[in-house]
């Protein structure tokens, strides 16, 4: 059966084969089934919209998290390009920004391993030590380096994972600072890093910074920027958006230069060359 998936945004982990389309069917576009695939509650209404011209080609079935269906086993290359991989979901954490608790559960399921080298886990830390151990055990036997694009959750972060992660080289991993509650562990997860094998010149611990939230303020905001660089990792500002999808044009003006590689490699190495002449 040909499967044509159809997605309403194009992104850096969108499929690139040819039975995968953005937007509105083509001329040539042939396929016994449509599936819609929607990842952001505000792509809905283009999903719908999609739905209404894909009719035409095969039967269409509209999908993904944004629809808060619960995801099954992962299949390398179906929904993500090839590269990305998914080896459990759910998390036991009922972050009030996230819905993955609520669509996935919060007793992590840990699924069947498949070849990748970019891990986006909802938790991956909150599974089992073997399946753990596992999944580093694949990265390892992979030709490109490791990247944690989904996070790890730094209050989880033990000596061991530490260990293990440092053989593997990774070229990103990424943390999350979105509250108070998260800058201690923060704190406590680059001090293991940075005495484990990591350094600040690589600039391979970043960090997920959420910005613009409900009662949040630029002060506020620029100083969990500030303190994510004295942790040791290199921010990455992820901007708070409701189901609507509307950004606040103040926010998005005040979360540019923090969102930008280029412009943060070069504040962060400032910030890095500072910290060390002190």
């Amino acid at each position: 059966m040909k499967i044509a998936r159809v997605f309403p945004r194009r992104t850096n982990a969108t499929p690139t084969d040819t039975m995968a389309f953005i937007g509105s069917p083509d001329m040539f576009a042939e396929a016994d089934k449509i599936n819609i695939s929607v990842t952001f509650t505000w792509d809905l209404p283009e999903a719908e919209r999609l739905e209404k011209e894909w009719r035409h080609v095969a039967p269409v079935e509209i999908g993904g998290p944004a629809t808060g269906q619960k995801g099954g086993d992962f299949i390398p290359g179906m929904y993500l390009k090839k590269g990305y991989t998914i080896t459990s979901r759910g998390c036991p954490n009922k972050c009030w920004f996230c819905d993955v608790w609520k669509r996935e559960g919060i007793v992590p399921r840990e699924l069947p391993i498949t070849d990748g080298w970019n891990i986006l886990d909802d938790n991956l830390l909150a599974c089992s030590d073997r399946h753990i151990k596992n999944v580093f055990s694949m990265l390892g036997k992979q030709k490109q380096r490791p990247l944690f694009t989904g996070g790890l959750e730094a209050a989880r972060l033990k000596l061991w994972h530490v260990q293990e992660l440092a053989k593997l080289k990774p070229k990103s991993i990424f943390f999350a600072f979105d509250g108070p509650e998260d800058r201690e562990p923060l704190f406590e997860a680059g001090r293991l890093l940075l005495q484990n094998g990591f350094s600040r010149k690589r600039q391979n611990l970043r960090a997920y910074v959420l910005l613009g939230y409900p009662k949040d303020t630029f002060e506020k905001a620029e100083k969990r920027l500030v303190e994510t660089m004295a942790a040791g990792f290199l921010p990455m500002a992820m901007l708070y958006r409701d189901e609507s999808g509307i950004r606040d044009p103040t926010w998005v003006r005040f979360a540019w230069p923090w969102a930008r590689p280029a412009a943060m490699s070069a504040k962060y190495r400032v910030f890095a060359e500072v910290k060390n002449e002190r």
